[in-house]
């Protein structure tokens, strides 16, 4: 049974609040100019290779969890998050629509409470913090308890960032001692909350009573149709499931691939990294990974192949960078139709495209609704079968899924490090969580001409029909 918040963390949450609103009250006649120069500075002391390499060593000190040489990689994503910010308008006047007499004037969203994943410490505070600066609200962040010291410095060095530049660095606040308790209070309290990490704490978002984004799981599915580039599928295929240990959400989970290229893609695997486990370890490595209820293990999660191989009884070479099991079974009892969270990849043959489509919908019946899918393909038919029956937000043409579909500099993604599921998913929005959703809009409408097209017009056929 859960504890009872304390008077005293009640308090603490309360003053965090107060300073968070004060601290908006100073900047709130910031004009853009200044605004982005606040950005760019906590952009550089925040995505600096020295500042960032550092804080991204004390992460997978401190959680046990991800390589050191992935979550690096991750820079990049402040990059692109700053690019994206400096390139819109985010105060006074955004947009206007003389045709429709329309006038957007934006103000920010308020104070944001801030769910910290345990995988991310390093990524989602100046992720978040630059979105937010520009929209001129607020952060409290509230870290994973597993990874609260790595968190703690980062804003840490966020405050220090723009304290330098004149702005009161109670513009951004972390909570030293998480627990539920106070987490919970914390959302209550806010004006809204960014839900980022595991589905209990993204439902108690969504039921705190105050506006909240959340993110769905992930179960990540790839299709390699007979057009595909080989070499080109399987290296990013070994980019994605690799990354950070395959901690992403985003990290390829199950690739379905044309039987009439199977083996050589096999090949192409193995040739990146991949161990072809045999069905006997296949069924060890099941056993290790999730329990009689189909539940994720934590022993191994985010961590290298030899670690889960180990722990499943047999020894795989040094230089195997992700195992590959061969499946032909989806529904909730077949766990490797699950999303996996580590370095570990389903592969599927199929038979003809109708058949990857219906492998498809069942594999996201099974889990990952709302969130990513991806083709490898030169046959735009079959990328736009694809679009019409995959029930998630993004899709990417290839590319290495769990490198673009959060953005990146060859596409034309919204850069984030929150992914909204949709209706699909739980969630109530579909997009990328970028800018517009650290904004309100104040929409001011003028008189335009009547725009009222004939009844005819827009009755057609039906128009003085008697058939109803």
């Amino acid at each position: 049974m859960a504890r009872e918040l304390t008077d005293a963390e009640r308090r603490s949450i309360d003053e965090m609040i107060a300073r968070a609103r004060a601290a908006m009250r100073e900047v709130r006649d910031y004009d853009q100019a200044r605004i982005d120069r606040l950005c760019q500075a906590l952009g550089w002391a925040t995505a600096n290779e020295k500042t960032f390499g550092r804080i991204v060593e004390m992460s997978v000190r401190e959680s046990g969890l991800g390589d050191p040489e992935g979550r690096n990689s991750k820079r990049m994503k402040i990059i692109g998050v700053l690019r994206d910010a400096l390139r819109q308008k985010s105060t006074g006047i955004i947009e206007e629509i003389p045709e429709k007499g329309i006038v957007k004037y934006a103000k920010p969203a308020g104070v944001i409470a801030s769910l910290v994943p345990t995988t991310n410490p390093e990524l989602t505070p100046p992720y978040t913090g630059i979105y937010a600066l520009k929209a001129l609200d607020a952060v409290i962040f509230s870290p994973h308890p597993r990874s609260k010291g790595t968190t703690f410095e980062m804003v840490r060095v966020m405050r220090e960032a723009i304290s330098r530049q004149g702005a009161p660095a109670d513009l951004f606040q972390c909570i030293e001692t998480p627990s539920i308790p106070v987490t919970q209070y914390l959302m209550a309290s806010c004006d809204l909350t960014l839900a980022t990490g595991g589905q209990p704490m993204v439902r108690a978002a969504y039921s705190s009573g105050k506006p909240a984004y959340g993110v769905g799981a992930g179960n990540s599915t790839m299709v390699i149709d007979e057009t595909a580039d080989i070499d080109i599928a399987a290296r990013n295929t070994r980019t994605s499931k690799t990354s950070d240990f395959g901690s992403g959400c985003s990290a390829d989970g199950n690739i379905l691939i044309d039987d009439r290229i199977y083996d050589a893609m096999v090949a192409a695997l193995i040739r990146e990294g991949g161990y072809l486990a045999t069905a006997a370890q296949a069924a060890a490595i099941e056993k290790v990974m999730w329990d009689d209820e189909g539940h994720r293990l934590p022993d191994t999660v985010a961590c290298p192949p030899q670690v889960i191989a180990r722990a499943a009884g047999f020894e795989i070479p040094a230089d195997r960078k992700f195992i590959m099991v061969e499946n032909d079974r989806i529904g909730p009892q077949h766990n490797y139709s699950r999303e996996k969270l580590t370095t570990l990849l389903a592969v599927y043959r199929y038979h003809g495209f109708d058949q990857a489509l219906d492998m498809v919908a069942q594999i996201y019946e099974v889990g990952g609704k709302g969130h990513s899918c991806g083709i490898y393909s030169h046959d735009d038919g079959h990328i736009d079968r694809l679009a019409r029956l995959a029930p998630v937000s993004r899709m990417m043409v290839r590319q290495a899924q769990s490198k673009a579909n959060a953005g990146s500099f060859t596409n034309g993604m919204p850069m984030t490090s929150s992914l909204g599921c949709g209706i699909w998913g739980g969630n109530i929005t579909n997009e990328n969580i970028h800018l517009k959703h650290f904004l309100q809009t104040t929409w001011v409408s003028r008189p335009i001409p009547e725009d009222r097209p004939p009844d005819q017009e827009l009755f057609g056929e039906f128009y003085n029909s008697e058939t109803f």
